[in-house]
């Protein structure tokens, strides 16, 4: 009988790779009271002491090495560069094959079959793309679940991924439309906003000024969206007959606006499976 690991329990939890979005989830867990900080354990690069000390502010341990993270953890989050992957758990197989631990990578692009396949033959393992905003607790994610991974597991990385954000299952065969939209989705509206700001300064107002208004526009619209109505309800409120945001919204749609986002989607796709080949043979 597979053993499951429950959300109530204080769950060890270790970070195979100790970066940014490493050290963001441990901060999400702690802050939600998913883990305690002396039962997290990350292993860091020798070269990045930045890492590792930020690891120790929050009462975690920091180490360098990898198989003591996989000894002493329940859950293992895997979250180094998708090409370290595979040699990073083929480095710590033979630690890796009780029952009571689950896999979770954050690794983009690289599929459950193949870290099952660097993993013993009875490992669980979840697939989950997050975004960047998750350094700042509003991160969008998506989860896959392996072959041996259970209704159980997922629902324990949905709780884990939901402390720095929102958190989604999908079939795997999605993730790179998810990865695509979320995990590309922040640069876009980056240019957005930036795009926002240069109109004003084009207009007269100050740049501080109008990076000010632009950020705060975006940030007040996405949170219009919590009321349940529908993204065009709410721009039809903004659109009065014959008026500023008419006149805007035409020049938009005159200039492919929608066109030009849904492709970037579907472009940013069509390069997500090209890499995944690549990462999968």
């Amino acid at each position: 009988m597979v053993a499951t690991i429950s959300i109530k329990e204080a769950m060890k939890i270790g970070f195979i790779g100790g970066g940014k979005l490493a050290y963001a989830l441990a901060n999400g867990f702690v802050s939600a009271g998913l883990a305690k900080p002396d039962e997290i354990t990350a292993s860091c690069h020798p070269a990045d002491k930045a890492s590792a000390e930020a690891f120790k502010s929050l009462g975690a341990t920091a180490l360098f090495e990898n198989k003591s993270v996989v000894e002493r953890s329940e859950v293992v989050i895997v979250s180094v560069k998708p090409d370290v992957v595979v040699p990073a758990l083929k480095d710590v197989k033979d630690l890796a094959a009780s029952k009571n631990k689950l896999f979770i990578s954050v690794a983009m692009g690289v599929s459950t079959s193949t870290i099952e396949k660097a993993l013993p033959s009875e490992a669980r393992v979840i697939r989950v793309m997050p975004n960047t905003p998750a350094l700042v607790k509003e991160g969008a994610a998506a989860l896959s679940r392996g072959s041996k991974a259970t209704a159980e597991d997922a629902k324990l990385a949905a709780e884990l991924f939901r402390a720095v954000g929102t958190c989604d299952e999908v079939p795997e065969y999605q993730m790179d439309a998810v990865t695509a939209l979320s995990g590309s989705g922040p640069a876009y509206v980056y240019m957005l906003i930036e795009s926002l700001a240069d109109g004003g300064v084009r207009c007269g107002l100050p740049r501080d000024l109008a990076l000010r208004l632009a950020t705060q526009t975006t940030r007040g619209a996405a949170s219009m969206l919590s009321t349940g109505s529908h993204p065009a309800v709410l721009k039809d409120n903004v659109t009065s007959p014959a008026g500023s945001t008419a006149e805007g919204t035409y020049h938009l749609e005159q200039n492919g606006f929608r066109s030009a986002v849904i492709g970037a989607v579907m472009a940013a796709t069509n390069r997500c499976k090209v890499v995944n080949e690549q990462l999968n043979k």
